[in-house]
């Protein structure tokens, strides 16, 4: 299944044609842009696509993500999800290659399964010691 944006990015893209047309000289109002992006995901208009975007949870079970698992870009199939409370879920993570969870140079520790809660923006609260989120998936 294709991974449906959020409402935000949805919105966003249409922003994005509406600008694009601007600049070739063409008028697209804010509606006429949402139905484009509705129909570009395979939706018969905006509001099918808008309650679509409503009733799937933000992670499945099997889905493919990508992010950053200590700053270090991964790929990763989802093994488990459980919905905490006001959209945060702790993910169970199998990564397609390790990453090595330690940055001291002459040691390494490698993982290929990871666990972490993210929040609604895709990010952990827990942060690395440079500020960064520990656990970010792309939305």
């Amino acid at each position: 299944m294709t991974r449906l944006p959020s409402l935000q990015d949805a919105k966003a893209a249409a922003a994005r044609l509406r600008k694009d047309a601007e600049a070739v000289g063409r008028k697209l109002g804010q509606g006429q842009a949402l139905e484009q992006v509705a129909r570009l995901h395979g939706f018969r208009d905006w509001n099918a696509m808008r309650a679509a975007i409503a009733e799937r949870p933000m992670f499945v079970v099997g889905d493919r993500v990508s992010g950053r698992y200590l700053s270090q870009p991964f790929t990763a199939v989802l093994r488990n999800v459980e919905t905490l409370s006001d959209g945060w879920v702790r993910l169970s993570l199998d990564l397609d290659e390790a990453v090595d969870v330690v940055t001291f140079e002459s040691f390494s520790s490698f993982r290929k399964r990871v666990q972490g809660t993210v929040g609604p923006k895709g990010q952990s609260r827990e942060r690395t010691s440079d500020g960064t989120p520990q656990l970010e998936i792309d939305l």
